[in-house]
């Protein structure tokens, strides 16, 4: 899907309010991320009020910039809560790496079959990898006592856990750029041994198997494009 650039007097803003959010990229406000929801927000599509991790106080922050009235916590979301980091139960993981998966801030290391663990100090408690464990073996833990919203959370972790979301997102680009790669790199040798064939096979055949390799190669140029362009932008 093309990315759509946003006016320039939505964009500075939705700069501020990405600034304001906490990061923890949890999707609770319903957007796929903190950054589109301050596009969102931008825009004058969504309200300020669906954010649990930011609470009253995010609440606060997001009415200040846009110039909005306060609004209570939309519950429907989630409540303002103490801030919790996920805890996985060792003896019950199966090494499935789903909640690796899962995870925005890449905080979950492990392999395959193999234990899985919670780098605490970067969890952002966004509660994702919680559905993704087939065999519930993962609970939150509270750290903050009392203290929610952002006086559980500071501004220090707001940018790592952003850098985090965006290192991962470039290695979860990369890798699937790289598959592509691989996959465009089988194709072409298989088209090239169907032509040294070319007398050996039935013209009929030989036709079809090109058009599918052709139009995987297609495919996968397609995809290509896009990253090329924001990366020329960049």
């Amino acid at each position: 899907m093309p990315v759509t650039a946003l006016p320039a007097e939505h964009a500075a803003l939705a700069e501020r309010l990405d600034a304001a959010l906490p990061q923890t990229q949890c999707t609770r406000c319903g957007y796929p991320d903190c950054r589109a929801y301050a596009e969102a927000m931008a825009e004058g599509a969504a309200d300020i009020n669906r954010c649990p991790p930011g609470g009253a106080e995010g609440i606060l922050r997001l009415a200040a910039l846009t110039g909005r009235a306060a609004l209570p916590l939309d519950e429907a979301r989630g409540r303002e809560g103490p801030r919790a980091v996920a805890v996985i139960d060792e003896a019950w993981c199966i090494g499935c790496t789903l909640c690796i998966k899962a995870c925005p801030v890449d905080c979950i290391v492990g392999a395959s079959k193999l234990m899985h663990t919670v780098i605490e100090s970067q969890c952002t408690g966004c509660e994702l990898c919680l559905p993704a464990c087939p065999v519930d073996c993962i609970v939150l833990r509270p750290v903050t006592g009392q203290r929610t919203g952002w006086q559980a959370w500071s501004t220090e972790e707001a940018a790592l856990a952003r850098s985090r979301y965006a290192w991962r997102k470039t290695r979860l680009e990369r890798e699937r750029r790289e598959h592509d790669e691989a996959l465009a790199a089988k194709a072409r040798a298989k088209l090239a041994d169907l032509e040294s064939h070319s007398k050996l096979t039935d013209p009929a055949v030989l036709a079809a198997k090109r058009a599918v390799i052709e139009a995987a190669l297609k495919r996968a140029a397609a995809r290509q494009a896009p990253q090329e362009a924001r990366d020329d932008e960049a």
